[in-house]
């Protein structure tokens, strides 16, 4: 699952999970589950296993689920109630014992009215006894199944995921299985879509069945559902009938084993768009790409990689894509980023693009992370979710080898610094946790920037230390040994140890059975005499949480005598080292510490600004220069800022953008040369990224210059709507009434970048005319841009009369009574709170204002302040009583959490 990282909360970054995992080293080894209550007198999740047991407390340990019961077939026939929101469901399922003799079989089934029980024997249906509490089916068997018997029970139940209490997490906002999306066909522009999500344990919540993530099945789904939709499900459509009452059942039938989650359906008024790929045997597999109509002529420039990527996948790791085909289809109000159900992806609806929108950013990583999982997550499956990095560590790196592949090494890096610094943010604000954990308080706490970001770092450093065939050898021989088939982090060690002959152990443990990384501290000193260069390492980690790392790193010193670089490999094993290194020729002219630059870690490397300078133009890699330009762009020395200016013409666009952004200093004194190349790079970077960058950096460094109104009015025509907002900014800051004119005529516009550039800039200037427009683009805007959107307003209503803030009240109290996600509908909570602050600042500033009146004898004056000072105050009373209302009744935990 790709998730999505979402910012919410005034002040608040929240990436992937809300919680704070326990910060509790497991050395359980037991299969049972013993679980320490957080308002236990002896429990302290600050302490080490070491700590706890001595205060006799065993850690918190999220055993693997033990399998009774093994999943062998389900099939599920079902059709649906949209005015009630409800599936109709017939669920036949094979089973057989796992090992030990059973008369009783457990099924997860959420919230559903169960009609019928039976054990299906040939065409005979036996009634079976059995308990239901709204979670767990608990059936008596007949009699006592041995291993390799095989038996069948037939359920008849109706699922209401509407009914079921609301739950989910940041990552995966919602819990409930499966969605309705305007089923009464009354919202204008939304399509009437159902869509399910099972990831982690959802699947349960329509289709009774063993949810966990270490069973494997192969299924079938028999959907109905009027003429007028498409279906899509796992696997290939083996039949369709069309009945006589105006609907059609599609027969659905996946036949190679997934686990449940995995498990999907997506129906709508789709367009189809299909490509093929070949397999080495020659047979060609559908890959098809489920849009709205409006997108189907932009549905190859959204997905039309994907074969191509079919092709490097398989390449790169030795192991043919496994499956019969492969679907993706973008679907409303999604309650994450996407998902792999296995052959059928589902996309939030972010990947509806325009040909023309697709220049301002393609998605390719998310469509590459997807499709990888259907080797690490469908192919091989992590057996609990404690070894959740077994799928999203791996699914991160392969946006990295897609970048490294089709873009080069330079962009590959630079995304992969971008995970990094998302990892370091998140583990700042949440705490550090180990990689692979069992002390969880919650299963979705794993979808954090650990089992994602980190992971994809970890990998990458494994690469490089194994080198490139080992680690593709070694990825090949984990899923060939472990196909179809759930596996833990030693499944991938010990395919690793038998390709390379090395013991992995202390890499696996520091890695991915601990927290934190290195923090590093790096110093050097020369010595003339000797020609050596002495560096020092200190690790600076916490040592009580988070291990001393044994960290392979090469150095490269440059040298009057070796002025391209020498390697020496070293090890850091211990707290503070001290490395010897040649240095010939004279003092260094650049120590580059891990010059392979894959290190996780957070350094401190001190050394001269000379010595960055020299990085900059030796360094073999996109962080060598990224570094480099980064210190020298906080120097005064004239060698440090030419740096920064020759990154004007470096080879990739980020390091050119990145230095357009760091001219600030050399301004005043090169402000003639810097407009001319920001303008020339302005309209003619291929980068819409730079071309906006420049344009934004020239009206932030030349703010008033009306010379450069041509080229922001040039902007404005731009194919890229980024670079045409940007000309939109820039013009309203030179001159507001033009921008507000500007703004005005692009109200209609739909795309979402020019809806938020004209709402900022109506916001600042727009009068009581502009407000429809608000109310328009609050009904038109979902997700990340509808939160954005709700701030603008809110901004805009602070300038506008009373009359009018009435009507956004209106509209931020629906948001949060109708919100779709838990973190859309806190905005709503959050612009009703600004506006109750935004009441209170007027009411003292009107109070104020009369009492200064009052001083200077002007007493029908002040009574009118006093008469404005009320109606402040009345406006709050009458929003606290609104949120009051709201709050009472509200019953996300998600959400409840945020308005204690």
């Amino acid at each position: 699952m790709k998730k999505a990282t979402i910012f919410v909360c005034a002040g608040l970054s929240i990436m992937a999970t809300c919680k704070q995992s326990k910060e509790v080293t497991s050395t359980n080894t037991t299969n049972h589950t013993e679980v320490v209550s957080e308002n236990s007198e002896l429990y302290d999740p600050n302490y080490t296993a070491e700590d706890n047991a001595k205060k006799n407390v065993r850690p918190v340990y999220q055993a693997t689920e033990t399998r009774v019961n093994n999943l062998l077939h389900t099939k599920l026939e079902v059709s649906f109630d949209f005015k009630k929101r409800y599936l109709n469901g017939k669920a036949t399922i094979d089973l057989t014992p796992h090992f030990y003799p059973t008369n009783k079989l457990s099924l997860d089934a959420k919230g559903m009215d169960i009609h019928k029980v039976q054990l299906l024997e040939g065409n005979t249906k036996t009634d079976l006894a059995y308990t239901y509490d709204t979670l767990d089916l608990s059936i008596t068997l007949p009699k006592t199944y041995k291993k390799g018997d095989k038996y069948t029970v037939y359920i008849e139940y109706t699922a209401k995921p509407d009914e079921l209490e609301a739950g989910g997490s940041a990552a995966i906002t919602s819990d409930k299985g499966l969605y309705f999306i305007d089923p009464d066909e009354n919202i204008d522009g939304k399509p009437t879509q159902i869509w399910t999500q099972g990831e982690t344990e959802a699947s349960s919540c329509w289709f009774p069945t063993i949810d966990r993530s270490n069973q494997r099945q192969t299924e079938e789904i028999l959907i109905t559902v009027p003429n007028k939709f498409k279906t899509l499900s796992n696997g290939l459509m083996v039949a369709s009938k069309t009945n006589p009452d105006g609907t059609r059942t599609d027969h659905w039938k996946m036949n190679q084993p997934h686990a449940p989650y995995l498990v999907m359906m997506a129906i709508g008024e789709y367009s189809v768009v299909t490509d093929k790929w070949k397999k080495k045997n020659g047979k060609e597999i559908e890959v098809s790409y489920y849009v709205d109509p409006e997108y189907e002529a932009y549905a190859r420039d959204i997905f039309g990689e994907t074969p191509r990527m079919l092709q490097f996948f398989s390449d790169r790791l030795g192991v043919e894509y496994a499956w019969d085909k492969y679907s993706q289809v973008v679907v409303r109000d999604y309650v994450s980023g996407a998902m792999e159900n296995t052959t059928a992806t589902i996309h939030g609806e972010f990947l509806h693009r325009t040909k023309r929108e697709l220049l301002d950013g393609n998605n390719e990583s998310i469509i590459a992370h997807e499709l990888f999982h259907h080797w690490f997550g469908d192919l091989v499956t992590c057996e609990s979710w404690s070894n959740l990095p077994l799928n999203e560590s791996f699914a991160n790196y392969s946006q990295f080898l897609w970048d490294e592949y089709k873009y080069g090494r330079d962009e590959a890096d630079y995304q992969a610094l971008k995970e990094a610094q998302g990892y370091f943010a998140s583990a700042k604000q949440q705490g550090y946790v180990d990689m692979i954990r069992f002390d969880y308080g919650d299963k979705e706490e794993m979808f954090d920037a650990h089992s994602y970001n980190k992971g994809g770092r970890i990998l990458n450093m494994l690469r490089n230390y194994v080198g490139d065939d080992a680690f593709f050898e070694s990825l090949r021989v984990y899923l060939t040994e472990n196909m179809f088939q759930p596996a833990e982090i030693h499944n991938l060690r010990l395919a690793f140890e038998k390709v390379t002959g090395e013991d992995l152990n202390w890499f696996f443990n520091e890695w991915f059975l601990a927290k934190g990384h290195p923090e590093l501290k790096i110093t050097q000193e020369y010595d003339s005499i000797l020609n050596k260069v002495y560096v020092k390492v200190v690790q600076q980690q916490d040592l009580n949480h988070v291990p001393l790392y044994q960290l392979p790193v090469k150095i490269d010193v440059y040298s009057p005598a070796n002025p391209e670089g020498k390697t020496h490999e070293v090890v850091i094993n211990e707290r503070e080292q001290l490395f010897t290194l040649e240095c010939e020729g004279g003092k260094p002219l650049l120590v580059n510490f891990d010059a392979d630059k894959v290190l996780l870690c957070e350094k401190d490397d001190d050394k001269p600004v000379e010595q960055f300078i020299v990085q900059y133009y030796k360094g073999k890699n996109f962080l060598d220069r990224y570094e480099a330009i980064k210190e020298c762009s906080n120097s005064s020395k004239e060698a440090a800022k030419k740096v920064v200016l020759d990154a004007l013409d470096d080879k990739f666009w980020y390091l050119r953008e990145m230095a357009a952004k760091s001219l600030k200093r050399q301004v005043a004194a090169n402000g003639e040369m810097i407009k001319n190349k920001l303008s020339t790079m302005a309209r003619t970077a291929k980068e819409a990224s730079l071309r906006s960058t420049s344009i934004r950096q020239l009206a932030k460094y030349f703010e008033g210059d009306k010379s450069l109104l041509p080229l922001y009015e040039e902007a404005t025509n731009d194919q890229s709507y980024d670079v045409m907002a940007e000309g939109f900014a820039a013009i309203s800051k030179l001159d507001p009434d033009a921008g507000v004119k500007l703004a005005r005529k692009n109200t209609n516009e739909k795309n979402s970048t020019i809806r938020s550039v004209v709402a900022e800039i109506l916001a600042e200037y727009g009068d009581v005319s502009d407000h429809q427009f608000f109310l328009d683009a609050m009904k038109k805007s979902t997700g990340f841009e509808k939160y954005g959107m709700m701030s603008l307003y809110n901004g805009y209503l602070k300038h506008q009369p009373d009359s009018e803030v009435d009507k956004g009240i209106a509209v931020f109290e629906d948001v949060a009574r109708n919100g779709n996600t838990w973190w859309i509908k806190l905005g709503g909570y959050q612009m009703l709170n600004g506006l109750q602050a935004h009441f209170s600042k007027r009411e003292m500033e009107h109070n104020a204002l009369a009492e200064s009146l009052k001083k200077d004898g002007k007493t029908m004056e002040a009574t009118q302040e006093e008469g404005e000072a009320v109606k402040c105050k009345n406006q709050q009373e009458r929003i606290n009583a609104l949120l009051v209302e709201l709050k009472s009744k509200e019953t996300d935990k998600n959400l409840l959490q945020y308005l204690k």
